[in-house]
């Protein structure tokens, strides 16, 4: 068996992976439950998120439509037994306390996936687009298949930033090249077989290397971008820290300039103040309630 067989197998083997969960959790048994304090949390986090979207699409309730956003599908299942339900049984029977490999405890992936997100979202306001409104999970979801391959990361890391420092490579393709496959793809790979709608789980897989995607994507473009951003403003940098490629194809499509992206930047520094209250509530290996 091949690393990527190997990889691929323990995918199969995942129902979901939140970050956020005891908290979510608490709120929903709660018979009053704060559903737009619940909200906040849930589309602020990635595992949770992803959950949410993989229930919402298999649902009878959302009348076959993809749903893309976590807003849309806590509308879908309004019902607060649906939902309770979602957090009890939807999660993953265990906790990721941190992100081997990449040098990230839960809520530095937190934030960092929380930045690439806004950075997305704020790029297309900047830039005057009318862009989808899955931009933002899209983002938040980009870099999930961390989670998973991180434990493998871990075993030859030492390889991995051979490849990078002394090659050249950018972190992702010294993981294929050492693995058989990159975290993007593997996130990809993942939500497809949580049933998340295909406008997010190729954004994900491609985010990265945009270029290798026949077509044009304005969503996916955006999450190139703001995940480079997110590296730049410096929020949640693992052990990959700033080794990757920018694509200048996307750079020109998008008719980006230095004063959009400090705009941008700038924008995004605001927002991430607003949410510390929800990098606090996660900060340790479990939410503090």
């Amino acid at each position: 068996m091949t690393r990527r067989d190997e990889i691929l197998a323990a995918c199969n083997k995942v129902v979901a992976m939140p970050t956020c969960v005891r908290k979510a959790g608490a709120l929903m048994e709660d018979q009053e439950v704060d559903f737009r304090h619940l909200e906040r949390i849930i589309e602020h986090d990635p595992g949770l998120t992803a959950n949410l979207l993989k229930v919402a699409n298999a649902s009878t309730l959302t009348g076959g439509e993809p749903v893309l956003t976590a807003r849309r599908a806590m509308a879908a299942l309004h019902s607060p037994d649906v939902l309770r339900f979602f957090v009890s049984t939807g999660v993953a029977p265990y906790y990721v306390h941190v992100i081997a490999g990449y040098d990230q405890a839960p809520s530095m992936f937190l934030q960092h996936s929380t930045t690439v997100a806004i950075a997305s979202r704020e790029l297309a306001r900047a830039l005057g687009l009318d862009a989808p409104e899955h931009v933002y999970t899209a983002g938040l979801l980009s870099g999930i298949g961390k989670l998973l391959l991180g434990a493998f990361v871990q075993v030859d890391l030492r390889e991995i930033l051979r490849m990078v420092f002394d090659e050249g490579l950018p972190f992702d393709r010294a993981e294929e090249a050492v693995l058989g496959i990159s975290h993007a793809e593997l996130g990809g790979l993942l939500l497809s077989r949580w049933g998340l709608p295909e406008p997010i789980t190729r954004v994900v897989r491609h985010h990265l290397r945009p270029d290798g995607f026949e077509g044009e994507d304005m969503v996916l473009d955006l999450v190139h971008v703001g995940n480079v951003l997110a590296k730049m403003i410096g929020v949640g940098l693992g052990a990959d820290g700033l080794n990757y490629e920018v694509s200048n194809s996307v750079v020109k499509r998008l008719g980006i300039t230095s004063a959009v992206l400090d705009t941008v930047s700038a924008n995004v520094v605001v927002e991430l103040n607003s949410l510390w209250d929800l990098f606090l509530e996660c900060a340790g290996d479990s939410c503090n309630l």
